[in-house]
């Protein structure tokens, strides 16, 4: 892990929205952020919060219809993704872009063996022959823990298990070693032992070839161990972006605060319930005026109902990096959590 400061992706005021018989629905709202070379950036939220149609949207995937892509940038190189024409584009999918889709049942295609969807990115990207691609493809299943590569080589998706066909997904995308890898829930269907395998592989090529890496994850124990930065996602908005130690250390915006509240503690008393976030997440065709997590914050205040706040820069003394929060209560927020732990540390 580690970021050099140099950009080689940046996002700039994305926003896509989806027209559906339920009304307009804007997956992802006015987002900008950036990816830094040989950076791991976490992206993080509750289910339908943007992250997924985030990272399809820079690959130009979004389905049309119902889908659009209302505005926005998406530079890479110098080149802004979203201008190019699709002969253009294939050109870095699966190449300078790679993706680990979320959902390998989909992704794979039924009817052919696994040697042949693999050999494919090297015949396209790479002009090797089906016979020189196979042992790159063996190499790619053996480096992401499938036991007799050479034999899976000759399976269809159906004859290997979920977590199997998971990791031919994540083989597939780092074939071409990859300048940008999106990451999609990468370990959901593994086992901890394989998911461990897979973080320190893809630790490796970053650190082999300074590959940047945006992770979209549930698990906030990955994104502490994984992460340089966090993107903390909120109804289609970015709420809170920080380091990943200040934002686990400090978090700003409230929902942050839940989100880590969130997570199971080792240690603690037996009859304690588990935190969660009050609430549900609000519908995105539907979204209540002023900021959108204000129907499930306990630090709500009179403006909240008014106006939707935009990322500001916030003070922070303890910060490793510039910091950024949708709230315009994130003192009282720091505050809170900071007199919570000193609290909590007197207790024990």
């Amino acid at each position: 892990m580690g970021s050099s400061g140099n950009k080689v992706l940046e996002v700039k005021n994305l926003s896509v929205r989806f027209d559906t018989h339920q009304g307009t629905v804007r997956a992802v709202d006015d987002v900008s952020f950036h990816l830094d070379e040989g950076e791991t950036l976490g992206l993080v939220g509750e289910s339908g919060s943007g992250k997924s149609v985030t990272n399809l949207a820079l690959l130009g995937l979004i389905p049309n219809p119902p889908g659009v892509i209302d505005s926005g940038q998406v530079l890479f190189e110098n080149t802004d993704l979203l201008k190019l024409p699709i002969d253009k584009m294939r050109q870095i999918r699966g190449n300078r872009i790679s993706m680990i889709f979320q959902d390998p049942m989909t992704s794979l295609n039924p009817l052919l063996t696994i040697e042949q969807q693999l050999a494919e990115v090297l015949e396209i990207h790479r002009g090797m022959s089906k016979r020189e691609a196979r042992p790159h493809c063996a190499k790619g299943l053996d480096e992401v823990g499938i036991p007799s590569p050479e034999k899976a080589l000759d399976s269809y998706p159906h004859e290997l298990s979920g977590g199997m066909r998971q990791r031919v997904m994540i083989a597939m995308a780092l074939l071409c070693e990859p300048k940008v890898l999106l990451a999609d829930e990468p370990t959901t269907a593994l086992d901890v032992t394989i998911q461990a395998q897979i973080l320190e592989l893809m630790s490796k090529l970053q650190k082999d070839h300074g590959t940047a890496i945006m992770l979209v994850t549930h698990d906030m124990g990955v994104v502490a161990g994984q992460a340089d930065r966090v993107n903390v996602m909120y109804a289609g908005r970015l709420a809170e972006t920080a380091s990943t130690t200040d934002l686990f250390d400090r978090p700003m915006h409230p929902y942050s605060k839940g989100l880590l509240e969130s997570v199971p503690r080792l240690f603690g008393d037996a009859g304690d319930d588990l935190f969660s976030v009050p609430g549900q997440p609000p519908d995105l065709a539907d979204l209540p005026s002023g900021c959108a997590f204000q129907p499930r914050c306990s630090f709500v205040v009179d403006s909240c109902a008014k106006a939707r706040p935009n990322l500001t820069p916030q003070a922070d003394a303890a910060a490793k990096t510039d910091r950024l929060v949708a709230c315009t209560e994130a003192e009282r927020v720091l505050a809170a959590d900071l007199a919570a732990k000193n609290s909590a540390g007197g207790a024990s």
